[in-house]
């Protein structure tokens, strides 16, 4: 693509590129899903939030049958709650599925929010162009939502590829070890990241699988 023609050969980057080339960032089944993701993942390892997720899927989740078309007996298949669902769950509900108290009122407040119709994402996603000063605007008046998860909601839940993740830790050392230097801090990341866009996010994604195949 053009991302990789325009960067393949960047003294940095382009070795990572040609080792990863044709790199596809997994994207939610719905922006709802990415942005619960990323509520969920502030601040925690990947598989602490896998788990919370898990716990959170128990607790609310829709089932559904599936049918192999070996046996008669359905298997079961659990999907992530819906705004709706999770709208239902009290703060104890998700204090008991191991959540902080913290991101248990930004949850519920995320969930009630769609609800309403303050947090239109689905709309958004059917329009012609993605608002993206509107979602930040939006999203960033919440309690309990800052700059990362509102970037890595966009990624996932929308496919936009120039969020600046530079304040992902995971990014922070992924550049750390391509750049062969002890450390990078947020606003250095960011300065790095800048000559790469509108591509920031895919960069971050990038060095995010440098680090292991599960860091999304």
């Amino acid at each position: 693509g053009e991302f990789e023609r325009r960067f393949g050969r960047h003294e940095r980057l382009g070795p990572l590129l040609a080792r990863q080339r044709g790199l596809h960032v997994p994207a939610a089944c719905t922006p709802w899903e990415a942005l619960s993701w990323a509520v969920t993942g502030q601040q925690i390892s990947v598989a602490a939030a896998v788990s919370l997720r898990r716990r959170l899927i128990a607790a609310a989740g829709q089932p559904v049958a599936l049918h192999d078309g070996h046996a008669d007996a359905p298997q079961q298949l659990w999907c992530m709650p819906e705004a709706a669902q999770l709208a239902q769950l009290g703060e104890e509900d998700l204090r008991a599925a191991g959540f902080s108290r913290s991101k248990t009122h930004t949850l519920r407040l995320l969930a009630q929010a769609v609800q309403s119709g303050e947090l239109p994402l689905d709309d958004w996603a059917a329009l012609p162009e993605l608002p993206v000063a509107e979602i930040r605007e939006r999203l960033l008046a919440l309690k309990g939502i800052g700059p990362w998860t509102v970037n890595y909601m966009l990624l996932r839940g929308y496919g936009h590829l120039d969020g600046p993740l530079h304040g992902d830790v995971a990014v922070r050392r992924a550049l750390a070890l391509l750049l062969k230097t002890d450390a990078m801090d947020a606003v250095q990341t960011e300065l790095w990241l800048r000559d790469f866009a509108p591509w920031r996010a895919l960069v971050a994604a990038h060095l995010w699988a440098s680090l292991s195949s599960t860091a999304f």
